[in-house]
């Protein structure tokens, strides 16, 4: 006949220390107060069917945190074979056993002896077992069984940030969403409301408020204006037991800044400005500042200025300094007290980026008046001119007047004005001026030649005061007068052949002219009237400024005379008629029968070196010189 025994495992709910029930109907409710049996029982099927519906309380709660002074009762192992003689011995074994969990070995009663918290282990497995003290062999299958640990509220709820940092637009609607802010709690969700998290604001009403199941912050005020007011610190609570009185609460800051819109248009903080402007000012200089406020920041409050209306629209210019967002008024052109003393102008400050949403508030813009008062100076002599040109033909006398400048003080008060050439402008002192009247005459001779322009300065100073001058250049043009006599080109040497036939061309003539002619020159040729009649050549004028030279007998002979000096007069067209006497030298030269030439009498015609005569002439009365 087989036997079987039965193990039982016994849990106490209750708790015999008084101070312990009372921690418990303070921090707890609904826990069972009636121990649980557990029993593998081998006398009969019936036994083993009720100890399998018995095992299904595998499960069984401690309370975290005990707060008592004796160990904490967990629970009793007891085997039907325990005789109660002390031959039986229980061992306990798994998590935390001998350490955190001991059991008595003679009477199976298992006992906590630290203080337990759910939130750093919540389950604890362990396995028990009864042995035969003398034999040291098991009298019953080990069982497992599972102690898990009460949560009682003992977790604050904790925000994921000490401090959340949000900006929203200002002027947004109500129920703008701001930030959200979470909070969680180390405490069990699945037991009772220790871990149910309630928000609520305990700081910044009327104008925040806070969604309880959410933690989203929201506005809850309309037309918050950033101007009024910028920062803003809401205080938001989390509280577990669902609010409930008792639980447990953290809080959180929230920094709530209003960031700008254009909500502000421009003001002028006066309506008239009056600025003073010297009428010497340079044209671009700036004259003063004005100042349009914007209560807005950053780019709502850029503001563009502008030059609407007014006498001086054309006279002055505004631009805008984009550090100071300030309007600079400039003068656009030159000034004259004397002309006009006083402007009025109507400048308009304007918004650059204006939000549609806020134009109900009004027009981003505003005007004012500008008056500027221009300052009399004592200003230098004002020429006519800015420049004077003259023209003077080049036989002009010495001292005659070729031309006049005037100057004049452009002040009330009409100082006198004395007249002087730069002389730096005119080294050689071609040109005098008298100082009283601006008269300028010649005290050199002139030569369109020799220098066809000449440019100096006249520089006008006040007699009162020298240093108030101004200067104005002259240009002085020289124009020509038919002076120079025409003349050759060139120094005309050439040959005629011993053989040469009568009636033969030996040489082309030309002529120059230094002076201008409108129409063009017209040069005339003819011998002069002393080689007329006598002379061995004749010459021809072609009437196209150019002359032919030709034989007039059939044959020379070298022997007899070698060179002939043919005189020509050469005459212009112009008024007065100039003219000049040039000579043309002619050698006589043997020759082939082509008429190339092969020799000459005395000298050759041709050097050489390849150098003609009247250039060894030149080159030898250089050397001379030098010597």
């Amino acid at each position: 006949m087989r036997t079987y025994h039965c193990f039982w495992l016994l849990f106490w709910a209750g708790q015999p220390h008084q101070s312990f029930l009372t921690l418990l109907s303070k921090r707890t409710s609904g826990f069972p107060e009636k121990e649980k049996v557990l029993v593998l029982s081998g006398n009969s099927k019936k036994d083993f069917s009720r100890s399998k519906r018995s095992w299904m309380w595998n499960q069984f709660f401690l309370l975290e945190e005990y707060t008592g002074t004796d160990y904490q009762y967990v629970g009793k192992l007891h085997s039907d074979q325990d005789k109660g003689d002390g031959s039986l011995k229980y061992i306990l074994s798994g998590d935390g056993a001998g350490d955190l969990f001991i059991i008595n070995e003679n009477t199976g009663d298992i006992q906590a002896t630290k203080r337990l918290d759910r939130e750093e282990k919540p389950v604890y497995i362990l396995r028990a077992q009864a042995i035969n003290r003398r034999t040291g062999r098991p009298v019953e299958p080990e069982s497992e069984f599972i102690i898990k640990i009460h949560d009682i509220n003992d977790n604050e709820p904790m925000f994921t940030k000490d401090v959340y940092n949000a900006s929203i637009p200002e002027m947004s609607d109500v129920g703008t969403f701001v930030v959200q802010v979470t909070a969680t709690d180390a405490d069990d969700p699945t037991y009772g409301n220790s871990a149910k998290v309630v928000y609520s604001i305990l700081q910044g009403q009327p104008y925040f408020s806070v969604e309880s199941e959410t933690g989203i912050i929201k506005t809850a005020l309309l037309n918050m204006d950033r101007e009024n007011r910028e920062q803003y610190q809401v205080v938001i609570q989390a509280k577990d037991m669902g609010g409930q009185m008792g639980g447990l609460s953290g809080t959180t800051t929230v920094n709530i800044t209003l960031t700008d819109v254009n909500d502000n248009p421009p003001r002028f903080p006066q309506s008239t400005y009056q600025f003073r402007a010297p009428e010497s000012t340079p044209p671009d200089s700036p004259i003063g500042r004005i100042k349009a406020n914007d209560a807005d920041v950053d780019e709502n409050a850029e503001i563009e200025y502008s030059i609407t209306d007014g006498d001086g629209y054309n006279m002055f210019g505004i631009i805008t300094d984009k550090d100071t967002q300030e309007g600079i008024i400039t003068v656009k052109k030159a000034l004259d007290f004397e002309n006009k003393n006083l402007y009025i102008l109507k400048v308009e400050a304007t918004n650059t980026h204006v939000d549609p949403r806020f134009l109900y508030l009004g027009p981003f813009k505003d005007s004012a008046t500008v008056r500027i008062q221009v300052e009399d100076v004592d200003e230098p002599p004002v020429f006519s001119r800015p420049a004077y040109i003259i023209e003077v033909k080049e036989d002009v006398p010495i001292n005659s007047i070729i031309g006049t400048v005037t100057a004049q003080d452009p002040d009330a008060a009409k100082n006198p004005v004395k007249y002087s050439v730069d002389r730096h402008t005119d080294m050689d002192r071609v040109f005098n001026i008298n100082s009283g009247n601006g008269s300028i005459f010649t005290s050199k001779p002139l030569d369109r030649e020799t220098l066809l322009w000449h440019n100096i300065t006249v520089i006008a100073a006040e007699i009162n005061n020298p240093r108030q001058s101004s200067r104005v250049p002259v240009f002085i043009k020289v124009l020509d007068v038919n002076d120079n006599a025409p003349e050759f080109p060139m120094f005309y040497e050439t040959f005629v052949c011993e053989n040469a036939k009568a009636e033969q061309l030996i040489q082309t003539l030309s002529a120059i002219d230094k002076d201008d002619s409108f129409s063009g020159h017209q040069f005339s040729f003819s011998l002069a009237p002393e080689a007329a009649s006598s002379s061995n050549f004749t010459l021809q004028d072609n009437r196209d400024n150019t002359a032919g030279i030709f034989t007039r007998k059939t044959r020379y002979n070298r022997h007899e005379m070698s060179t002939y000096l043919l005189p020509v007069i050469i005459s212009d067209n112009e008024y007065p008629i100039q003219s000049s006497t040039e000579t043309v030298t002619i050698r006589v030269c043997a020759c082939d029968h082509r008429g190339k030439m092969l020799s000459c009498n005395a000298e050759a015609l041709i050097h050489p070196t390849g150098l003609s005569t009247g250039a060894l002439v030149a080159i030898l009365l250089c050397i001379i010189i030098l010597l």
